[in-house]
């Protein structure tokens, strides 16, 4: 009796094109092994592309036939596509058997490999799959082609933005928050020309945008953002079209940031330039003499230290770097009272966001009751057929309809909520930015630090230890400012 281990394979495009299914394959396999006496060893299913024998099914039963090498091994499978779709490495796998002893067989278009002649059918039976391959590749890239030239983006969204389905089946992107919020803010920082690229990086990803560095540099000479697509061709030409999509910032901003970066010089900025360390200057005094208190750097063994410092003969002085941080940290410590933060959400409350989520919801609820009205017919016809007044075939038509359009509808209603949600997700971000409206301040310019420790100044430092205080009581901040309820309570 002859033996041969089974394998069959579907991909999910497959499936969907040519109603391949795994069970279907087996079936028939194992008819033919017991029609023609043949003992089965093993079955291997695979679900998986058959571009190459990169495949965990194909790698189990190389395995097994190379534990047994000295027996004469057959693979049996349905036709050669099942077996590989790459004329090359189905040409290198089939030699391979052959040093293993082991033979490939197709049941729908068997080869005899003794005939010489018979490799010609071979050729044949390899070469249509790939042909199929490469034709249905191309079919995709004219398709994607043709979209990108409606102004679609038929790929998969780039950060920042999501892939959606409308209601007339055309699929665009739309803004994700909050890395789309993230990314157009990077884009107004790097105009700036003030700092780093790998700065601005670094505080974009502690606001939320996760992304390596190669993948930031892509992501600022993208540009999809400003509402272009690009349409590369087979040569070098590269063609751009305005998409349908909400771009995130400006073709002008867009090509202004394309010019900072490209430059030899990305930053005007200066490393350990004195304006950014001793942005509290003007603003402290010394405690002995009421002096203004001045920044610089002292030398030591190594390298140079900054300072605020008093002039007078007092010689009061204290490291800037940890009054800076305590500075910070203080700061951060204070929020937006409740009744402030209520009445900056009403002065800058999007009309527009709030008519927009009413459209929404109407929307839902129309298709929500084309939704009942579908089940309410296929449940009058469910009682028509049961009393025999509609035809078996009248009522499967109309079951037919009706779950398509319930599967429509639901798709509808899903796409409405990813819309609804997205827009209480922005509203939220909203509201906590007003909370944690200090938790920015890593991220603000040494002129903007200048003014905010002139509006906030630090009272009653310690030159010892770096410990200030706010005197909220007696200022107009304690109109708009409070301190945190959990760092009140970390001090009872």
């Amino acid at each position: 009796m002859e033996s041969a281990y089974l394998y069959v394979r579907v991909s999910t495009d497959e499936q969907k094109r040519k109603g391949y299914s795994l069970p279907e394959q087996e079936d028939r396999l194992l008819k033919y092994c017991q029609y023609n006496n043949i003992e089965v060893k093993g079955v291997f299913r695979e679900d998986y592309s058959a571009k190459n024998f990169n495949r965990p099914e194909w790698k189990k039963l190389m395995s097994a036939i190379k534990t047994k090498n000295k027996e004469e091994k057959n693979i049996l499978f349905i036709k050669w596509d099942r077996f590989s779709r790459n004329i090359e490495c189905a040409y290198e796998m089939i030699g391979i058997l052959r040093k293993n002893r082991a033979t490939a067989m197709a049941i729908d278009q068997p080869i005899d490999f003794s005939v010489p002649e018979s490799t010609v059918m071979l050729a044949v039976y390899l070469s249509v799959p790939e042909a199929e391959n490469s034709r249905r590749a191309m079919n995709v890239a004219n398709g994607m082609k043709r979209a990108k030239q409606m102004g679609r983006f038929p790929n998969k969204a780039p950060t920042g933005y999501v892939n959606l389905t409308m209601a007339d089946g055309k699929k665009i992107i739309w803004p994700k928050q909050p890395e789309a919020g993230i990314i157009k803010w990077v884009f107004h920082q790097l105009v700036k020309n003030v700092q780093r690229i790998e700065d601005i990086r670094k505080i974009a990803n502690e606001k939320g945008l996760k992304c390596s560095r190669a993948h930031f540099f892509r992501i600022i000479r993208n540009p999809t953002y400003c509402g272009i697509i690009q349409i590369r061709s087979g040569g070098h030409e590269v063609e751009n079209v305005r998409g349908i999509h909400d771009p995130l910032i400006s073709e002008a901003l867009f090509y202004e940031v394309q010019r900072i970066i490209n430059t030899k010089r990305k930053a005007n900025a200066k490393t350990n330039d004195p304006k950014e360390i001793f942005f509290l200057t003007g603003v402290l005094v010394c405690p002995i003499c009421k002096r203004k208190l001045r920044g610089s750097f002292s030398q030591g063994r190594t390298r140079k230290y900054p300072y605020y410092h008093c002039q007078g003969k007092c010689k009061t002085r204290i490291n800037a770097f940890l009054l800076n941080d305590s500075y910070r940290d203080k700061l951060q410590q204070l929020t937006l009272s409740q009744k402030t933060a209520e009445l900056f959400s009403v002065i800058l409350e999007d009309c527009n966001t709030h008519i927009l989520k009413t459209e929404y919801l109407q929307e839902r609820r129309i298709v929500t009751r084309k939704l009942n009205d579908q089940q309410l017919i296929l449940s009058q016809a469910r009682k028509l057929f049961v009393t025999s007044v509609l035809k078996v075939d009248d009522y499967t038509e109309l079951k037919r309809e009706c779950q398509a359009n319930f599967k429509y509808l639901q798709k509808e209603i899903c796409e409405i909520d990813i819309k609804l949600s997205s827009i209480d997700r922005q509203d939220r971000l909203e509201y906590e930015t007003f909370e944690n409206i200090f938790q920015v301040y890593s991220s603000l310019d040494t002129t903007d630090r200048r003014h905010l420790a002139n509006l906030v100044p630090p009272l009653d430092v310690d030159f010892k230890t770096g410990e200030l205080h706010f005197n909220l009581g007696i200022s107009a901040l304690s109109k708009i400012l409070s301190i945190k309820v959990e760092t009140v309570k970390q001090r009872i």
